[in-house]
């Protein structure tokens, strides 16, 4: 047997998630877990339907293709075409993945050589640190800070983190965990570095229908980005079926060819009866994209207002289905210092409602320590109920003895 250090290297420090940790904790302690972000209720009954006629009609009961079967492909590019402009092939330019995490860990794989830089927007969704890890390239974070209710990237600390060795920049917008969604100003300058430099862009757009002001602009529809942009899409936040596991990627041929590269040995394929009830989908009428944004504003502005009241200090996210709060106004002792990670576990005892602690989303742990993430992709009563236990005793100042 062979001994010695494991995982590999470029894996340790990857444990269990922390979604999985505070999952556990919700259920042993039957707190209401606004931690991890899925739905507590399935989409739309037609498409759920349209995955049980494929079943029985035999259709992805079998391998499908590899890049996806034609009807979805051909409906992400008709998807794009409607609602951005982008004129994608869907025989060269479209494939369809295991989820968008499948899509990020592909794209990294096929497209960044070991010692490569990969600038990351922080926080990060997790999965990001260990695509980059497995890739073999080196995590460069650019945080995002807080300012105007909101959290922002300043373009000279994101020009100042370019260097030589930079490959690609890695961008989530609408974002994760914080719920912004970047401006004409930050896209704008996210552009001309990646136009100067020659920089691969991979774009998470998975939240692209989950903006509450104005519209998601993609980045591969900015002026010089069409040709280096992957843009990366996702049935499960937009249709409520997270575990289906069907996500899309699409670029340039080239690219879409050296991801596939990757992908075809990561799951080959996956899901072939959900990518014709996922194709489906895509295709309802804009009244469904408007109803659903509409439904989670209302879950959005019920939880903020919620942990407002509750002493929280909180940043009203502009997209995403998440809420990022700064515990720090509730007190040192409430707030365990403002150490969220500690914060987040008493909470689940204290209030029964569990959150995500922010610093996990960190390179710099310390500028994420103060800061938690609520998810509000939750019935309404479920919600009424999380802000109901956590006004229900004082989260701030000292608590009664």
């Amino acid at each position: 047997m062979t001994t010695g250090l494991l995982p590999a290297r470029r894996l340790r420090g990857f444990g269990t998630t922390v979604f999985a940790e505070m999952s556990e904790l919700a259920a042993r302690t039957g707190a209401i877990n606004l931690g991890q972000g899925f739905p507590d209720t399935d989409g739309p009954d037609r498409i759920r339907e349209a995955a049980v006629r494929a079943l029985r009609d035999g259709r992805g009961n079998q391998y499908p293709p590899a890049t996806g079967v034609p009807e979805l492909r051909r409906a992400v590019a008709a998807h794009q075409l409607l609602w951005y402009g982008l004129d994608v092939d869907p025989d060269r330019e479209v494939l369809v993945t295991a989820g968008a995490t499948e899509a990020i860990a592909a794209a990294l794989l096929a497209l960044v050589e070991p010692g490569d830089e990969v600038v990351v927007l922080e926080p990060y969704y997790d999965s990001y640190a260990a695509a980059v890890a497995m890739a073999g390239g080196v995590r460069v974070p650019v945080t995002l800070r807080p300012r105007d209710g909101s959290f922002r990237l300043d373009p000279d600390e994101l020009r100042a983190a370019i260097t030589d060795r930079t490959r690609m920049l890695l961008v989530n917008t609408p974002h994760n965990p914080t719920g912004t969604v970047l401006s004409a100003a930050e896209l704008a300058a996210l552009t001309e570095l990646a136009v100067e430099r020659d920089l691969l862009v991979v774009s998470d757009e998975v939240y692209e229908h989950v903006v509450f002001d104005g519209r998601h602009v993609p980045l591969a529809a900015l002026p010089g980005m069409r040709e280096r942009t992957v843009t990366i899409g996702s049935a499960g936040k937009t249709f409520s079926f997270t575990g289906w596991k069907v996500g899309w990627v699409t670029a340039p041929a080239r690219l879409v060819a050296a991801i596939r590269s990757a992908k075809q040995y990561l799951t080959y394929v996956s899901a072939g009866p959900l990518q014709y009830a996922v194709a489906e989908a895509l295709r309802l009428p804009s009244a469904y994209f408007d109803g659903l944004r509409e439904n989670l504003r209302v879950r959005r502005d019920l939880l903020v207002d919620g942990l407002e009241k509750a002493g929280f200090l909180t940043y009203r996210p502009a997209g995403t289905y998440f809420v990022t709060a700064d515990i720090r106004p509730l007190g040192a002792e409430q707030s365990a210092g403002g150490d969220g990670a500690a914060f987040c576990r008493a909470l689940a005892e204290r209030a029964g409602v569990v959150a995500i602690p922010s610093s996990v989303f960190y390179d710099h742990r310390a500028e994420g320590a103060p800061y938690v993430r609520f998810a509000f992709c939750k019935r309404i009563a479920v919600l009424e109920e999380a802000v109901r236990r956590l006004g229900a005793r004082p989260l701030s100042g000292r608590t009664p003895s």
